[in-house]
Order: C-alpha cells, then sequence, then structure tokens
C-alpha cells in the first residue's frame, strides 16, 4: 500500500479517469488497518457506535464462511470459515477498547509517525 501511495506521486506515471488524465498525488498519511494477525497498533479508534455493523458487513461474505462445520455442502473449512475466526475479531475489537477505555477499537498501523497539533486532539468529548 505504501508504494501505491508513492507511486501516486509521480509525474512519470500517467493515468486517466472516465478518459480524463489525472494529476500526480501522494497521501500525507496511509493507515493499514490490522487485519487478523497479532499486530501493536500505532493508534486505536474507538469504533463501539458502528461495531454491530462492522460484524454484520463481515457476515455478509457468506461465500468465504461457508457456514463452517455445519455446511451443508460440505465445503472444505477454511480460516475464516471456522467460529473462532469470528470470535477472534471481537476479542481483538475488544482488546483494543479497553487500552483506551472504551467497548470496542480498531487498530491501526502507521509507516510514519502521527503528530499533533496540542493534547486537545487526546480528551474525549462526552456528547
Amino acid at each position: 500500500m505504501a508504494e501505491a501511495a508513492f507511486l501516486s506521486g509521480l509525474q512519470k506515471i500517467q493515468t486517466d479517469k472516465n478518459g480524463k488524465s489525472q494529476g500526480a498525488w501522494r497521501p500525507k498519511y496511509v493507515f493499514q488497518y490490522i487485519q487478523d494477525r497479532f499486530l501493536q497498533p500505532d493508534f486505536v479508534v474507538d469504533i463501539t457506535n458502528v461495531f454491530e455493523q462492522k460484524i454484520e458487513a463481515i457476515k455478509a461474505y457468506k461465500t468465504q464462511f461457508h457456514g463452517g462445520a455445519e455446511s451443508v455442502n460440505e465445503e472444505p473449512q477454511t480460516y475464516i470459515s471456522t467460529p473462532d475466526f469470528l470470535d477472534s475479531v471481537v476479542y481483538r475489537h475488544k482488546w483494543f477498547g479497553k487500552m483506551i477505555g472504551v467497548k470496542y477499537a480498531e487498530g491501526f498501523i502507521s509507516e510514519k509517525m502521527i503528530g499533533i497539533s496540542n493534547f486537545d486532539a487526546f480528551i474525549k468529548e462526552n456528547t
């Protein structure tokens, strides 16, 4: 992903969208979310308000889950078709949430150092 972000800023790489030439552009930051391996996040974001929606979105990929061990079609079981996979997603988000005092959080990794302009960025507003 970092390589794609770098390449997108090179003037000599020509791209177009809908027949129109696109100018070079490079994002200031590239954040990668932690999918299914254990990695120490550089920062975490409270996702408590959208966590159930995230789980439903994952479950929407029914062809990936094959119904797990209870599959009628006897599909071969895969890494993500086991009940343990979804449990691990839930537990990881709970663990990241505990790190910041919320119910669920998403972990991210950044290759660049993240800076803030003042400590007010750390204050959680209660609304």
